[in-house]
Formats: C-alpha cells, structure tokens, sequence
C-alpha cells in the first residue's frame, strides 16, 4: 500500500464554526453541495471527502473557501444516509462501515456528479479534484482515468502502490508529520513510485500536526490553524498553476 486502511484517527478531530454559504441540490438520488466563485469560471472542483461525509460542516467550510477563490466546488454525499455521525459513536464499527464503501459503491456517485456538473455547468472545461482521507483513494484513480486536469489529496487513506503507479495527471499531496495511515514509510514509498513513473508531482510535510489537520484540527491551536491554512493554499495554487 502506498497509504494504510483508515483507523480511529480517521474518526477524531474537530468540528468548526461557521455558515456554510453554498446551496444543496439533488442529482438523481444523492445531494450535492454547490459552492459557486463570484464570476462565472471554467473550472471546478471535485471535492471528496472523509467519512464524514456531505453533512459535516468543516467540509462546506471549505468548500466556500475554494468557492472565493474562483473555483466552482462541488461536494457529492458519498455515503448518502451512511456517513459516520461527529462525533463518532463510541464502539463504532470501522471496518464493517468501509466494507459497505467500496469502489463499486462509491464511483457510480462520482461518475454521476462529472454528469451533473457537465449538464449543470457546460462551461466548465478544466477539472480539479481534492480528497481527504478517504477521498483520496478516488482523486488518485480519477487520475488514473484520465478525468482530472490536476488531483490534490491531504492525509490519504488506504490507496493502493498499483493506483498510485498508473496517475496520469499531476498530483499534489499534503502529510502529515504523525500519520499511522500516511506514516513516513509510505510517503517515502510514494515518493520512489512518483518518481519512477516521472510524475508532475509535489509532497508537502507539515510537522507538528497529525492526520486529519487538513479538514479537522483543533483552530485553538495556532500551529494547527496555519497548518491548515497553508494545506488550503497548496490546493489553490497547484490548481492554479494548471488553470492557465
């Protein structure tokens, strides 16, 4: 593997304030959020989450963020009424949820929001993707299908040495320092593999900090808050730089 299965990291962290300014929609059977940039734009992102899903707030927090940026940002519920609650219940069955989340479960909702985007927005000619945690198993063979522009991932979760190996289209992705998913080994091992194939890739580690920061950390803490803050504009400036 090229990062580990998700564990009880993937299920702690914070929950931030705030007014998600956005709208929900439904496509088919599924929600999405529409975060829209203040002027019309031809490029949008693909914003796949943890096991949080669609109703965790932090998630449309950010979404607004790209939004302001000039990035149309759509968030699909991946999980429809399956995500895991925040807080997570004590007990909670991990690995009996990731199995009822497989690839076969969750790309048909990935391939239907491309659909939606396409007929909502057929301006749109560049597409983006970021992944958190388990998002980002699906940016990188998005990659690999040759349906994104560009992929970003933060903290990744259980994404395969064959997944990673076959990207097509540039990747960026943020570490943290103290990762049991993403541990130094693995980020080290995707390291040989992008340069192997010859990838346009970047690594960012952020020390101090641990999986989840990118989405979930605590504000209160100021390494944290910059910590997250500069995950953001690893994002936006590696979009940025294939926008043109």
């Amino acid at each position: 593997m090229a990062s580990l299965h998700p564990a009880a990291c993937c299920m702690e962290g914070y929950a931030h304030h705030g007014e998600p300014a956005g709208t929900l929609c439904k496509y088919t059977d599924f929600d999405i959020y529409v975060a829209k940039p203040a002027v019309s734009t031809d490029k949008v992102i693909i914003y796949l989450t943890d096991i949080f899903g669609l109703p965790f707030t932090n998630h449309k927090l950010i979404a607004d963020n790209f939004a302001k940026q000039g990035f149309l940002t759509v968030i699909p519920n991946l999980f429809y009424d399956d995500h895991i609650p925040f807080p997570r219940p004590d007990g909670f069955d991990l690995p009996s949820w990731v199995s009822r989340h497989q690839p076969e479960h969750t790309e048909p909702i990935i391939e239907k929001t491309f659909e939606f985007i396409n007929k909502e927005f057929p301006a749109v000619k560049k597409f983006f993707s970021v992944g958190y945690c388990y998002g980002a198993k699906y940016v990188v063979r998005l990659l690999d299908a040759g349906k994104l522009t560009a992929g970003y991932i933060a903290h990744p979760s259980f994404v395969s040495e064959d997944e990673l190996r076959a990207i097509k289209a540039p990747l960026s992705i943020a570490a943290a320092e103290t990762d049991v998913v993403f541990p130094e080994e693995k980020r080290h091992q995707s390291e040989t593999i992008l340069k192997e194939i010859k990838a346009t890739y970047n690594i960012v580690l952020y020390a101090s900090v641990s999986h989840g920061f990118a989405v979930r950390g605590d504000l209160s803490d100021e390494v944290v808050t910059w910590t997250q803050e500069a995950a953001f504009w690893q994002a936006v400036q590696w979009f940025t730089r294939f926008s043109k």
